[in-house]
């Protein structure tokens, strides 16, 4: 049996074809069925996950939870395989078969339990509702396109038949019995104009008990090429292999999808992974308000016992103190219920391992705001989206196949006249009856003989039968075809509108995007002038009431929980800055560039580079 890290050594999703005892040579090798066989989900784990684990606790860098992200999460792992749907789909198309769907709708990803102070300007990225594709194209209207597989038939008959006769002078025998062996085979072959063409070879052994009979038993044969060819409606390459380039366009529709997948899940991701980070953070400034608190409390029972304050300001501290712990609980909580939603887009099976339930994930990485932004201008910031967004790619894919599409409407418009070519050769040859008595008149030498004559007679096309003809059909008014192209041209129309609705969308992202990643390092250093001054306040507050300018805590206690909210706010003003910049490589459609992301690695499921825990964290020794 595999082991886990021999089964993520390949790519999660195939489609394999197990070598085996060659039975077909190269003549019957169109006909032969292939043995393909499709491998169980993965409902385990990469070991990536239990690598990154020390001391009952998971270090991660916002690269490990990306590798993790590709490895192991189940909205990733499911859109993974519309591309091989959209292949096998293909493949069908391509002999013949009609289009099925495949599309699977992007999952907008895992959300953090607390989004306080984020602003989330997302409303047209691919986990929102404002850009969505057009959609891959499984609809068949018009002709149906041709079987490209070809066929062999293959079938034989054996008979025995005894018929009493009423007439003996007829038969020269009162009981006619009559022996037969038939052997059919035929070979039929669809083209791509839309012909049929079918060649048949029959053989017949006969044989009889009369004296009627000159050559008994006897051998009959004949070879059959039938062509029919439509001369109007269903005749045109383009017509017929609309659904080959479809299939293709869908194939890259997938592709597409899958992308969009990895882009959102990711970005989710990276929100969850920062969101922890902040709220890692909040616990520490929550542990050193309610440290402050509980020092000043005590300082006012000491003061209390020597008289020198009111009873009141205890209580008042103890107060604080109380709120103090409250809001640690809360910060605490986020933490603890963060941790869970982000393990559990971590791995496949969620918390159903005890082990992963029990550890704690530690960041390594830490958020950094830039000094100053970078930014390109708006207009080629807005043409990379264009160009880069996979909904717009995607629309675009399916507005050519809706296109594609229309030429097979446009064709059923036409009548229907098929031409007809049969050419038939046939052939008769036996040995001379035992029991032949001149009632037929004398025998012909030409057809006396064996097999091998049959065969002559058919190759030299001594008996040829030859027919050619056309059949045309009509419809009148044709409304149905009328109404499924004119469908079909107003559909493209709203398509049309759908992809320049969506462009309008994806400008207004990126310019909403610039402006929140503008705001909210505005906003980050607004709120670290504020901690700054709310810090400035509680010091000048602590030193009045420690020097007596002040007779009572309230200001104090007032300042501290300045204090702790300027550097919450600061925190959460750090996490609306990560939100910003991922909303914003989604608006100009370069998550996955500007994070490094193989996509090809997405499609496989495995990420080549390897995950290490520092030296320095707690009980990692080597």
């Amino acid at each position: 049996m595999a082991t886990t890290a021999s089964l993520f050594a390949q790519s999660e999703v195939s489609i394999e074809s197990p070598p085996g005892p060659r039975v077909v040579g190269p003549l019957l090798k169109p006909f032969h069925l292939e043995k393909r066989v499709v491998p169980p989900a993965r409902l385990t784990n990469s070991p990536r996950l239990e690598q990154l684990v020390r001391g009952g606790n998971l270090y991660l860098t916002v690269q490990d939870v990306i590798a993790l992200v590709l490895e192991n999460n189940l909205d990733i792992a499911i859109q993974r395989y519309g591309p091989y749907l959209s292949r096998e789909v293909l493949r069908r198309a391509e002999g013949g078969g009609i289009l099925r769907p495949t599309d699977q709708p992007v999952l907008p990803g895992p959300q953090s339990v607390s989004l306080a102070g984020v602003s989330l300007n997302t409303a047209g990225l691919a986990g929102g509702a404002g850009v969505g594709a057009i959609g891959s194209i499984v609809t068949q209207v018009g002709p149906n396109p041709p079987n490209f597989d070809p066929g062999i038939f293959f079938q034989g008959v054996f008979g025995h038949q005894t018929s009493p006769q009423s007439n003996a002078i007829a038969a020269q025998t009162s009981s006619l019995v009559y022996s037969y062996q038939v052997f059919t085979v035929g070979y039929s072959q669809q083209f791509v104009t839309g012909a049929n063409a079918a060649l048949t070879y029959q053989t017949a052994h006969n044989s009889f008990n009369s004296p009627n009979y000159s050559l008994n038993p006897y051998n009959s044969a004949y070879l059959d090429l039938q062509i029919n060819q439509p001369l109007l409606q269903g005749f045109s390459p383009a017509v017929n292999r609309r659904d080959i380039q479809v299939a293709k366009n869908n194939a890259k529709y997938t592709d597409l999808q899958m992308k969009r997948q990895v882009s959102t899940t990711i970005a989710a991701c990276l929100n969850l992974y920062w969101d922890l980070v902040s709220f890692n953070e909040d616990v520490r400034i929550k542990q050193g308000a309610l440290a402050t608190a509980q020092k000043l409390y005590e300082d006012n029972q000491a003061q209390v016992k020597l008289g020198t304050l009111p009873a009141i300001e205890v209580t008042r501290a103890a107060a604080q103190v109380s709120a103090s712990k409250e809001d640690l609980l809360i910060a605490q909580t986020n933490v603890a219920q963060q941790e869970t939603v982000l393990k559990n887009a971590l791995s496949r099976n969620g918390l159903e391992s005890a082990w992963l339930d029990e550890v704690h994930i530690i960041p390594l990485d830490h958020i950094e705001v830039p000094k100053t932004e970078d930014l390109k201008p708006v207009n080629e910031l807005i043409q990379v989206a264009l160009e880069n967004r996979p909904e717009l790619q995607q629309s675009r894919t399916s507005l050519e196949s809706q296109k594609i599409m229309l030429k097979g409407d446009k064709n059923a418009l036409l009548p229907v006249l098929n031409g007809f070519v049969e050419l038939t050769n046939n052939a008769l040859a036996g040995p001379i009856s035992p029991i032949y008595n001149g009632s037929s008149g004398p025998i012909d030498p030409f057809f006396v003989g064996g097999y091998g004559s049959t065969l002559s007679q058919l190759f030299h096309r001594n008996f040829p039968n030859y027919s050619a003809g056309f059949a045309l059909n009509i419809p009148f008014r044709n409304r149905a075809a009328q109404g499924d192209y004119v469908t079909d041209q107003l559909q493209i129309r709203q398509s049309e509108l759908q992809l320049q609705r969506a462009m309008n969308q994806v400008r207004l992202d990126v310019k909403n995007a610039v402006i929140g990643l503008q705001q909210a390092r505005t906003r980050y250093e607004t709120a670290v002038t504020t901690r700054e001054l709310a810090d400035q306040n509680l010091k000048a507050e602590q030193d009045r009431f420690q020097f007596g300018a002040v007779a009572d805590a309230s200001l104090v206690i007032q300042a501290q929980r300045d204090l702790s909210t300027a550097q919450s706010g600061e925190t959460q003003a750090m996490a609306n800055y990560t939100h910003a910049k991922i909303g914003f490589d989604e608006a100009i459609g370069q998550t996955l560039e500007l994070n490094h992301i193989s996509f090809q690695e997405a499609k496989e499921g495995r990420v080549a580079r390897q995950s290490t825990i520092p030296d320095n964290v707690p009980g990692n020794r080597r």
